[in-house]
């Protein structure tokens, strides 16, 4: 029984994360700490982090190859920002070990209300006037709107640090900060930005993960559970966001995040 609720997991962690560019680690771990409470896992923050960050290459991979198909990943950025986020997942895996389980989930329910809250402000901010950026791009989605997108090295460099840092702390991917930082911050279109989260965080994964493989965090049987539903919850996401309109992904993008996040907070308060 706990294999098949396991295999769930990772199948609705892999869907949810692929659709919406998170990797799947924000439904995984704390999926994984719930199953804890109830004694029906032995499980700490860090091996839920651990196990979680290898999943999520099975992850990142199923949706990175459905996302090239559809021809909607950003290479140069994706690579760029890994620069910088794969040394911050080396941190935040290092990081993790000084976290208790109530903290861990209160901090953690904490960061996801605060990137909810800047996706249903984004709007407001997106009014602003395009600043010319260094690096400029143009995406045509498949409603042929044009987007013009781009950013400054530095601070797209300082933004995936966080991003990878928080990766290795959280076992989350990255994705749930990456994301909302494309959209508001570098103006990249939604469906573009989640497919290049995804391919960021695929590499962000690979070293996130080896570091918490040293350390032990990983829990090699629950990863054999979570593993297939997880890469085939990775190509069904990608087939749902390829169906979804970019308003729509963002208002089920806000709604998911605003309910994992009160869920955590309350478990870490009480």
């Amino acid at each position: 029984m706990v294999w098949i609720i396991l295999a769930l997991v990772g199948l609705i962690g892999g869907t949810i994360g692929s659709l919406m560019g998170l990797g799947g680690g924000i439904i995984v771990v704390p999926a994984l700490l719930f199953l804890a409470s109830y004694s029906i896992l032995e499980i700490t923050p860090q091996i839920a982090v651990g196990t979680s960050l290898v999943i999520m290459i099975g992850t990142g991979l199923s949706a990175t190859i459905a996302y090239v198909k559809q021809k909607k990943v950003d290479y140069k950025s994706g690579l760029l920002f890994f620069c910088a986020s794969g040394p911050g997942a080396v941190v935040g895996a290092w990081l993790n070990r000084l976290v208790d389980t109530e903290a861990f989930q209160l901090l953690f329910g904490v960061f996801i209300l605060l990137m909810a809250t800047v996706l249903f402000i984004r709007k407001y901010l997106k009014k602003r006037p395009y600043v010319k950026k260094r690096i400029e791009r143009e995406y045509i989605d498949t409603e042929q709107n044009l987007y013009t997108y781009g950013y400054n090295i530095l601070p797209a460099l300082s933004v995936a640090f966080m991003v990878g840092m928080l990766s290795g702390l959280f076992g989350i991917g990255g994705g749930s900060l990456m994301v909302p930082a494309m959209v508001v911050l570098f103006h990249f279109p939604p469906h573009l930005a989640v497919a290049t989260s995804m391919f960021m965080i695929l590499l962000s994964a690979m070293v996130g993960s080896v570091s918490h493989m040293v350390l032990g965090n990983v829990n090699w049987l629950y990863v054999l559970a979570l593993l297939p539903g997880a890469w085939l919850g990775g190509i069904a996401g990608a087939a749902l966001n390829k169906r979804l309109t970019s308003e729509k992904l963002m208002i089920v993008f806000r709604l998911m995040l605003i309910v994992i996040a009160l869920r955590l907070i309350y478990e870490g308060i009480v």
